[in-house]
Order: C-alpha cells, then structure tokens, then sequence
C-alpha cells in the first residue's frame, strides 16, 4: 500500500482530529524509521514520539486528577495506565484513519506495518508532539482529551490491556483449561530481530508479534483475550 500524499494527510487528519499541525511536523509525526533509512537516514517521528508521550502523560493525569477527585492514587494510576497502553493509542490510531498516512520501509510495509499496534500508537504520540510544538500546549491536551476521552468512558475495555498476560491466565482459571502456554519464533537479523509468540488457551489459539519475546508474548495475550471477550467468554 502506498502511502497517501503529505498534503492529503495534513487535509484529512485535520479534519478528523481539529486544529491545524504544521505540515512539514506532519510528516515528520509520520515517518517511521524503516522508511528513513531506506531514503538516506533523513529524519524520523521518534523525537517527536518521546515528547509527545509527555505531553499525552500530563494531559491524561490532569484530567483523571480533576474528573475523579474521590478515586485513590492507585486507581488513578491503573486507568491512566489503561487508556496511554500501545494497545489504547493503537485503536486511536484506527479510529482517525492514521495507518494509511504512514511512510514506511518496504519491509514494515510487507509484514501489515500499517496496523501493528506498536506503529500506530508510536505514531500517536508523535502527532501528540507535533500539535505541541505547532500549537503549544494547550491545543495539544486538547487533541489528546478528544481522541482519548472515549476511553475514560469505557475503563473496562481497556483493562486487558494493562496486562494482557494476567488477563488470559485469568480467562484459563475461568474455563477450568490448563494455563496459558506460549511458543516463541524469531526471525530477521540481530540489529532488527523479530519474534512471534504462539498463545494456547484451552481449544483458542493466538499470535503476536514484536521486537522482544515479552512484547510478542503479550500482543497474542491481548489478541486471544479479545477473540474470548467477542465470543462472550472473558
């Protein structure tokens, strides 16, 4: 698939989100590594991801901290973890439409980059940061409220994702099957190492990606707990 245009990205994402981000940050927040390097080493959306992941932190933790003044620390802290997760920023990511503005290398491009989880919530923040540094801070908590919000409004299906492991274990304990038991690949070179993770819950299998058998273990974990919510068994 490829990418759509920088000015048909900059059109559409604003439209979707409100407010305008700078062009050229734009598509920086859009570039993945893969596709820098592949076009000599021009610059990527990691900077902007790390700033952005700030500015996504304090906007959330503020406003858990005014909408809930009666919830306890610890609380505050389990929703916060929930709605920020790279499975929480993912499904934000799909709800504006983000993956198909994504310019990336040819080999994400082959392996579904445009809906690994781990893509599209790196993109988010890096749009975070973007609007951070076109428009302050204060456009900026308000892109992120807007497109989290929903989230804050159903807690509970973003629980697994917190710990999609736990969450499956839980889900074994519940049909009476043996444990959760996972079967780990890998694949690529040393600098780029990928893994897989096969999930056996009971008869439900599930796979997972990542860039370490934990993040693998987990994505199939948090795929296998969905399938099992879908069907009305978690």
């Amino acid at each position: 698939m490829t990418p759509r245009t920088d000015e048909h990205a900059h059109e559409s994402l604003t439209e979707k989100r409100g407010g305008a981000i700078d062009a050229e940050l734009l598509s920086l927040a859009l570039t993945h590594r893969s596709y820098a390097y592949e076009h000599g080493g021009i610059p990527h959306n990691e900077r902007l991801e790390f700033l952005g992941d700030s500015v996504l932190g304090l906007a959330v933790t503020a406003m858990l901290y005014e909408r809930f003044p009666d919830l306890p620390e610890g609380e505050l802290a389990k929703r916060r973890a929930a709605v920020v997760s790279t499975i929480a920023l993912a499904d934000v990511a799909r709800g504006i439409g983000l993956g198909a503005h994504l310019k990336l290398g040819r080999g994400e491009e082959q392996t579904g980059g445009r809906d690994k989880d781990s893509i599209l919530a790196d993109a988010t923040e890096a749009l975070f940061g973007a609007a951070f540094l076109s428009a302050g801070r204060a456009e900026a908590d308000a892109l992120v409220l807007r497109l989290i919000m929903p989230l804050v409004e159903d807690p509970a299906r973003y629980g697994a994702a917190v710990d999609p492991k736990t969450s499956v274990q839980e889900l074994a304990a519940r049909l009476g099957v043996d444990p959760p038991s996972y079967a780990i690949t890998s694949s690529g070179p040393d600098h780029d190492r990928r893994f897989t993770a096969v999930l056996t819950v009971g008869e439900r299998t599930a796979s997972g990606t990542g860039t370490s058998k934990k993040q693998a273990e987990m994505a199939a974990a948090l795929t296998l707990w969905r399938e099992a919510a879908a069907a009305g068994d978690a």
